[in-house]
């Protein structure tokens, strides 16, 4: 019997990040399996597809999903495949705040 995975590699990366925003490339790696050069590769590709923020924090990163982006392969949006593995959605943060105005 062969072996295989359901989810791919870049699944199993986002949902690593999902878990801990603050992870490090080397612990991803760790996590999913994969070498931390090719962890790197597909955090760029997340990055790049609008799946997850890099943010620098220091001299480390921390990542922030984009839940709201299409699974490239069906209608559903990242943050539900993410839900259905486990991962607790933050509530939003509001950024505007200008005061509403009365008409």
């Amino acid at each position: 019997m062969s072996d295989w995975t359901f989810i791919t590699n870049h699944g199993l990366v986002l949902a690593s990040i999902a878990k801990n925003q603050e992870k490090t490339a080397r612990e991803i790696s760790s996590d999913v399996g994969i070498t931390e050069r090719t962890a790197h590769k597909i955090i760029i590709d997340l990055e790049q597809a609008g799946y997850i923020e890099r943010v620098k924090v220091g001299r480390q990163n921390t990542y922030r999903i984009h839940p709201d982006v299409p699974i490239r392969t069906g209608d559903a949006a990242v943050g539900e495949l993410l839900v259905m593995l486990g991962w607790k959605r933050r509530k939003k943060q509001k950024t505007d705040k200008t005061p509403e105005k009365a008409d």
